[in-house]
This record gives C-alpha cells, structure tokens and sequence, in this order.
C-alpha cells in the first residue's frame, strides 16, 4: 500500500505565506510533521508520497525522507488532479490518501486496518457533526451514495482521510480525469459510484480527535485538542 498526502494548495483561508501542512502547532510540530509521525509508527516512511505545488521546496526539504510528486498547475486545479498525479504512479497498488491539513490521532488507524486489510475501499467520517461548509454523505445499501459539500441531510463529515482498494484504482482514476480542474477529489468518487458501481465504506472514526485545519479558529481548536 502506498500513502499520498495531498499538499500542493496555497491554502490562502488560513492566511500563512506558506504552505498550510507547514502550519506550526501549539505542541511544537507542524501539521505535516504529526501526520508522518503517526503514520511511521504503522506504516513504513518510504511508502509515503506528498504531491506539492505551492512553494514546494519548502516541504521538500522540511520531510527530505519522503518521495514527491509535483502538481504545476496547484494555482488552477483542486485535489482532484493533485490526486490524479499521484495515483498514476501507483495505478497497481492500495493507496491510503489524506488532505495535508488534516490533524488525528494515531489511534485512528486501527480503526481503519481492519478495512485496508479487507481491500475494502473507504471514506472516514465523523458522525457527530455535519457542518455546512464541510464535505459531508449520505449512504445507500449501507455504502457511500452521496459525497459533497452540497449533500442535503448528511448522516456526517468526511474528515480527509480515504483509501481505495487496488481493485478499485484503474475506474477511479478514469473517473479523476472526468473532473473539472477545479473539483475536489470527492466528485471522482461519487462519479466512481454512480458509474463504475464502486462501493465505499464509511468508517466512523467519531471517536478520535480528527479535524481539518482551513481557518485560524480550526488552527485554534487543533491546538487545544492535540497539545502533546
């Protein structure tokens, strides 16, 4: 299995001068710096693949142990192409793939193991809030039916933690390349659903402290949940 970080955008809501994964906690890391450390305590460093785009050799030389994936259009496209670069270089194997703002706890990941280890492709959510601005689902036979910020009556939020089984990859890449340049990754999976008959787990990770960081009063609540 490979892991891609998502890390090329400008992330301009958050107002740094640079990139957003490079943000600095209050516990003294960076945000980037707490994903690889967790994922290293599961999953081995070289498995982990960061696309960057703005101000990229900031990241690169911040994580110089990583592997790295250039985006040269971060300014005009969303994740869906940022993902879309990466996942060609892996079009034969699982990928667990998550946005570079996002801050969890490491004991997350064994609630997803069971799923990576059933090849069972996923999207991570939390039940126990569904904000309007928040990319958010709604599910059909017990699988992922709906995907978007726009979902009407979301049973929760998708939390910018996903996988996609090997099987899976080859459809849902063809269905990346059907996304606008400004679409979040999130349409390719419910083009995925409604074309391919792609069926997405949602997986409830309510009980771990997750959350994506877009505005400084997400940075604020991250550094009070997340202080060691």
């Amino acid at each position: 299995m490979k892991i891609i970080i998502l890390a090329a955008g400008i992330g301009s809501r958050l107002g740094n001068p640079f990139p957003k994964p490079l943000t600095t906690l209050n516990n003294g890391k960076s945000i980037m710096e707490m994903q690889v450390s967790n994922l290293a305590q599961v999953y081995n460093v070289d498995d982990i693949c960061v696309v960057v785009g703005f101000k990229k050799n900031l990241i690169m030389e911040s994580f110089p142990e990583l592997t790295f994936v250039y985006n040269p259009f971060f300014d005009q496209t969303n994740t869906s192409k940022s993902l879309l670069k990466a996942l060609k270089k892996n079009r034969d194997k699982s990928v667990l793939w998550l946005n570079g703002d996002v801050v969890f706890d490491v004991k997350l990941l064994s609630v997803l193991k069971p799923y990576i280890d059933e090849n069972q492709s996923f999207v991570a959510v939390n039940t126990s809030k569904v904000a309007d601005e928040e990319v958010k689902y709604s599910l059909r036979d017990n699988y992922i039916h709906q995907l978007s910020k726009t979902v009407k009556n979301g049973l929760g939020e998708a939390v910018g933690i996903n996988f996609i089984a090997a099987k899976d990859i080859n459809k849902f890449i063809d269905r990346l390349e059907e996304c606008d340049d400004n679409d979040y990754f999130e349409r390719g999976l419910e083009l995925s659903i409604a074309k391919d008959g792609l069926k997405i787990a949602a997986v409830d990770i309510s009980q771990y402290n997750c959350m994506e960081v877009d505005f400084k009063e997400d940075l604020e609540n991250a550094n009070n949940l997340f202080q060691k």
